[in-house]
């Protein structure tokens, strides 16, 4: 059996990897395409190899992973599928053909303001495009950079500059993190990117990239016109379905898939960034662009691809700072009464709908973040605790260890 994976994400290298475990004994033909002139990396490590040079952590399976799989690499990009042929034409001018398809293109920067396509414009989201802005700062070429967008992404670029030594300028249509965090825990976030140096412009939305051919300044809704040397767009991430035009694949923003991840075409999966799966707490279908849900799904799909009853429970909506000296954590999506706890510097809720979890929000202290999880995605009935819940302490106790055993 021939199994073709287009992406060498995360999603992607986790099915290679899951199919050689399952079947090593040979009998199953690995190839997978990328353009990208890398080995596959984790993007989550981006940030801190860029901070440390420890490429361990980046390129987390070695970077040889792909030899040692015995995966065949094609160097290109899909440019057409054709599910019919079961052949995928390649920007190369090159095909392949396949017994099982797995779509794993991930996504990239998805920005709606005009002029974001000019030079000078620069994105996080691929280790290419983040080496040449971080290559320029290491050089002394540019000492300032204007960052469109608050969230996750935009947060570790701006410290990651910032600590490389550049004025960094924030500007924000709302809150800092307004995707993953509520406006309170937000200010903590912000408290500490103001403590790093860098200047956040909040309710202050950018309505444009200025210039001709190449970027010259951002114009703000108000009129106001900032000027950098480097500009970056951080303002979200778009699945990569342009290749899966015409393809008969049913799509909304992602590949749609079942819950064993397969796609309305007998024999082609989707995975990661690209693929739009169910919620695992509200049902919602929507993409789960974070690394642990590509994983998982990776997982997954290879079991399925080997004829394994597995079945994926659904994505989860989490995300946590590193780099920030103030640790963050938020997971789930909030709704019901709010607990809540401040004490010097550290922010702590938890949402409750019918005394079980929906989400919670952790900053500044993170303990107790595994134990929340694992109450939020059994169920568990948490009324009986009360304000004990959000006690730091929590998470180590004979208390949180009972609540867990009623969970289970």
């Amino acid at each position: 059996m021939r199994v073709l994976i287009l992406g060498a994400g995360p999603a992607g290298l986790t099915v290679a990897e899951r199919l050689r475990e399952l079947s090593p004994a040979g009998d199953i033909d690995i190839d997978m395409v990328c353009d990208e002139p890398f080995p596959p990396y984790s993007p989550p490590a981006m940030a801190s190899y860029f901070l440390t040079g420890r490429d361990a952590p980046l390129y987390w399976k070695g970077p040889d992973v792909l030899e040692r799989l015995g995966v065949t690499l094609h160097r290109a990009a899909c440019r057409a599928v054709d599910p019919g042929a079961k052949r995928v034409e390649l920007t190369s001018g090159g095909r392949c053909t396949y017994d099982r398809l797995v779509i794993a293109t991930g996504s990239r920067l998805h920005a709606q303001l005009p002029g974001v396509d000019l030079a000078g414009v620069h994105d996080f989201k691929s280790l290419h495009t983040a080496s040449t802005l971080v290559d320029r700062a290491r050089r002394g070429e540019v000492s300032s950079a204007m960052i469109v967008g608050a969230g996750f992404i935009g947060v570790e670029v701006a410290l990651l500059l910032r600590d490389l030594g550049l004025d960094v300028t924030m500007i924000s249509r709302r809150w800092v993190m307004p995707r993953g965090l509520d406006p309170e825990t937000g200010e903590v976030v912000l408290a500490a990117l103001q403590g790093r140096g860098v200047t956040v412009r909040m309710y202050e939305p950018a309505e444009e990239f200025e210039g001709d051919t190449e970027v010259e300044a951002v114009r703000l809704a108000s009129g106001e016109r900032l000027r950098g040397d480097v500009y970056v767009a951080a303002t979200g991430v778009k699945p990569n379905l342009e290749c899966l035009t015409g393809s008969g694949l049913t799509m909304d923003w992602g590949v749609i898939v079942d819950d064993d991840l397969s796609t309305n075409v007998t024999g082609v999966y989707a995975a990661g960034d690209v693929a739009e799966t169910s919620d695992r707490l509200t049902g919602e279908r929507y993409v789960h662009a974070i690394f642990p849900n590509a994983v998982d799904q990776g997982r997954v799909v290879a079991e399925r691809i080997l004829g394994f009853d597995t079945v994926y429970e659904g994505a989860e909506s989490m995300n946590s700072l590193k780099h920030l000296g103030v640790p963050v954590v938020a997971a789930g999506v909030p709704s019901g009464e709010e607990l809540r706890m401040r004490d010097d510097g550290v922010l702590r809720t938890l949402y409750l709908d019918d005394g079980r979890i929906t989400a919670f929000q952790l900053a500044g202290d993170i303990r107790g973040a595994g134990v929340y999880r694992r109450l939020m995605l059994t169920h568990a009935d948490v009324r009986g605790y009360g304000t004990r819940l959000l006690e730091p302490s929590f998470g180590a106790g004979a208390i949180a260890l009972r609540a867990m055993a009623g969970a289970g």
